[in-house]
């Protein structure tokens, strides 16, 4: 049974064929359900769409269909917030962080299971990323607001940010026909889309992160090796002193730019 999902994963063009078959299998209650299943991801709906979920940094977080399917290579910048977090001026109880574009919640999650005790928020301007977020976060205890990046934040959240993670769209508008049709076809075009040059949005979290982060907060954001200079440059251009952290083995590339005290 499993050869056989194997060699119609393999001709629809799964490339971790065999890795799918294994998920699928263990995810499927009946054999009708993973008939059905199969079916869905040969006609090319990603995998964790079919399933209901990803493994993202150890965790298993919830994808509804339609929402942002988290990266691996995020991972570099949970590792980076996390160091950030538990090397702040500020007791861990004590620490704030804030995670924008949320989309599933994926970050939020880990950071929360990586920094535990700390307040956490999040937010992401789509409904859908919204209600997925809230099944993952809320059991956390964190809450998700609805809304345009900093738009439908508490005032209390003002000047007291630690972290602020961000894993905005930059994807340049121009390459979205580029980009695999899973993505395309199956996820909004809100979370991917980042303007002409990609960095549309980053400017935005940019000019706003001086007044809801603390002095000596870090805003940290995901971006491709060819935008790095210019991402560092809008962050200093922002008065945040930036630094890029990359990952090789993750194809991962973070800019954090810290507040400067005083």
């Amino acid at each position: 049974m499993t050869s056989l999902i194997v060699a119609r994963l393999r001709a629809a063009g799964c490339v971790f064929a065999e890795d799918e078959a294994d998920i699928l299998v263990a995810a499927a209650s009946t054999p009708t359900e993973l008939a059905a299943m199969v079916e869905q991801r040969c006609g090319g709906l990603p995998l964790e769409h079919v399933v209901g979920w990803a493994e993202f940094c150890g965790l298993r977080v919830v994808v509804n269909p339609g929402t942002f399917v988290p990266r691996q290579r995020t991972a570099l910048l949970v590792r980076e917030a996390i160091a950030l977090g538990n090397h702040a001026q500020v007791p861990i109880g004590q620490l704030v962080v804030l995670d924008l574009c949320c989309g599933s919640g994926a970050i939020a999650m880990a950071l929360a299971a990586g920094l535990p005790g700390v307040e956490l928020t999040a937010a992401d301007i789509d409904p859908a990323e919204v209600t997925c977020a809230r099944t993952n976060l809320e059991p956390l205890g964190v809450q998700v607001w609805e809304g345009d990046l900093f738009e439908p934040l508490p005032a209390s959240l003002r000047g007291r940010v630690n972290i602020l993670t961000a894993n905005v769209p930059y994807v340049p508008s121009a390459a979205i026909a580029l980009l695999p049709t899973e993505a395309r076809a199956y996820e909004p075009q809100v979370s991917l889309d980042g303007g002409t040059d990609g960095l549309a949005v980053l400017r935005r979290v940019a000019a706003g992160s001086s007044t809801w982060l603390a002095p000596g907060g870090h805003l940290l954001v995901e971006t491709s090796q060819q935008q790095a200079e210019s991402a560092r440059a809008i962050l200093l251009a922002n008065a945040l002193v930036p630094r890029m952290v990359s990952d090789k083995e993750l194809g991962a590339t973070v800019i954090i730019g810290t507040k400067p005290v005083g």
